[in-house]
């Protein structure tokens, strides 16, 4: 007996909770993420919209309603899009850093930290926004509907306002010393001088101005031109931002095309740089070059070669990747067959003489993002991750348009002569990592995660669970997971057994218990058109 709508959408929406694990099952498509968003998603899906349509009418949505983790303002983002005969492109909306910003501009000291946080916080942490120009690029491209018609439920959320959840109301809370010193967002987030609180009705009627403008026109382009971009470049002005009309006039969210990689009869594909997707590749490429995917799942070692995979990677990432326009980065050589197998035996070596290999890394703090996935009826598929950074990002907002900005610039290393760099019109190197899947031409599933930092190696894990292991999607998402960032410290998840913990410990780790990122998996089986996703 299949469930009525509402019903159905309730069970949709549940599976976004974190740490709950559900699956869905509705043939004629489905939308999975944010709870509002794909509310949205799915009933844009019920009234003839593609996967496309919908999952950009969600987006905008979460962008209204996803406070602390993105927003209209928030820096950018990436997705992929399958079409139903298999030929996949990627959207790159990643924000750029304005032409007046210079390598050292922040004062970094020798190890990358800047005093107070000021690439993190503030005017100077803000770049140019690029989620609204990747998402009508998206329609353009891929939708059927139109820019006004997807935009109605984000500007009707804005306009008439929502009850704050906890979550939210907490996070308001935990950033009020900032926010308050800030007039823009003083002015969304307090109410008689006091923050938020759970239940109290948060409402933007600024934003949904501003969006309804550009509905009005039908395309967003007068917030990259025009009055609306003016507004934006005299408030980043006004407050010793860098970011100017001329910023936002240059900006243009792109097509590219994405990184593939075959793996167990399937295609993965994920953006390119300056995505995450990149390391994750490269991890999987060297397990293919181990034959990992034939060990016993259940031997330590199988796990420790997970491991060191991600710490090989992530030490390439830290000090190699950055924006590809701008640095000379060996993306071709880091996923080469033959990088992969000296990777391998790498590890070969390191599990034979019972220690970690040779890597180095740091740790950051991990942030926000909203992930969402859609499939249609047809069989496309798309998968989108956009963010402000960590909460709030920089933690102000343009007053008059209810724009709260990301915080673009802190993804950025902070010290000059690296690959990631601060520089004019560059993109940072960042996390998000939205996947599409084919097998046999035919998309498969979608997924990606949110969890700064942490999000690579949940993708990594879901798919090495997934595609090496052959798991069901469900149990694929429910399985435990691993998160390291190149160096000695290791943070696994509290349902791995103590036999894992304590051969870590013994080969010279450094252990903790801490979650990954928060995965969300949408799977469509092409022969019945049947859909099932899973969240956690």
């Amino acid at each position: 007996m299949r469930p009525n709508r509402r019903e159905f959408l309730s069970a949709t929406s549940a599976l976004l909770a974190p740490g709950f694990l559900r699956g869905a099952e509705e043939p004629k498509g489905l939308v999975v993420g944010q709870l509002e968003g794909a509310e949205v998603g799915n009933a844009i899906l019920a009234t003839g919209g593609n996967a496309v349509d919908a999952v950009v009418s969600a987006a905008l949505v979460a962008g209204v309603v996803a406070l602390p983790s993105t927003g209209i303002g928030g820096y950018g983002g990436h997705a992929v899009i399958a079409k139903p005969d298999g030929k996949v492109f990627a959207i790159d909306f990643n924000g750029t850093a304005p032409a007046a910003a210079k390598p050292n501009m922040f004062g970094a000291d020798e190890k990358g930290i800047v005093k107070d946080r000021a690439d993190a916080y503030g005017w100077l942490a803000a770049g140019v926004p690029g989620v609204l120009a990747g998402l009508q690029l998206a329609l353009d491209k891929f939708g059927t509907k139109g820019f006004a018609e997807v935009a109605k439920p984000a500007i009707k959320f804005a306009r008439d306002g929502f009850a704050l959840k906890r979550g939210i109301a907490a996070a308001i809370k935990a950033h009020a010393a900032r926010l308050e010193k800030d007039p823009g967002s003083a002015k969304l987030y307090f109410k008689n001088g006091q923050p938020l609180a759970e239940g109290n009705k948060f409402r933007n009627a600024d934003l949904a101005a501003m969006l309804q403008k550009l509905a009005d026109k039908g395309r967003v382009d007068a917030f990259y031109k025009g009055d609306i971009a003016d507004a934006i470049a005299a408030a980043f002005k006004k407050n010793g931002g860098l970011v100017t009309a001329a910023d936002l006039a240059a900006y243009k969210s792109e097509e590219v095309t994405p990184l593939a990689l075959e793996w167990q009869g399937h295609t993965i594909y994920t953006p390119p740089l300056t995505a995450g997707g990149l390391s994750v590749f490269q991890a999987l490429a060297t397990l293919k070059a181990l034959g990992w995917e034939k060990w016993d799942a259940k031997d330590l070692l199988s796990v420790q070669a997970r491991v060191e995979a991600l710490r090989i990677a992530w030490t390439d990432r830290l000090k190699l990747l950055g924006d590809p326009k701008h640095a000379e980065v060996p993306v071709q050589k880091l996923l080469s067959e033959k990088y992969a197998k000296e990777s391998a035996e790498r590890i070969r070596a390191a599990l034979k003489a019972q220690k970690p290999t040779e890597a180095c890394g740091s740790e950051q703090p991990t942030g926000g993002t909203i992930h969402l996935n859609a499939v249609d009826k047809t069989g496309l598929a798309v998968a989108l991750t956009f963010t402000h950074g960590e909460a709030f990002g920089a933690q102000v907002t343009v007053d008059r348009l209810g724009l709260t900005l990301g915080h673009g610039m802190s993804r950025f290393d902070p010290r000059p002569g690296r690959a990631n760099s601060i520089g004019p019109g560059k993109r940072p190197l960042h996390n998000m990592c939205p996947v599409v899947i084919t097998k046999q031409n035919n998309p498969v599933l979608a997924l990606g995660a949110t969890g700064g930092r942490r999000i690579p190696n949940t993708v990594f894990d879901m798919l090495a669970y997934r595609l090496g292991e052959g798991r069901r999607l469900a149990d694929a998402v429910k399985a435990p997971r691993i998160h390291t960032e190149g160096n000695l410290n290791l943070t696994l998840e509290a349902a791995w057994p103590a036999a894992v913990v304590d051969h870590f410990k013994a080969v010279g780790y450094t252990v903790r218990t801490g979650p990954g990122a928060t995965l969300i998996a949408i799977e469509r089986d092409p022969a019945t058109g049947v859909v099932r996703s899973a969240s956690r």
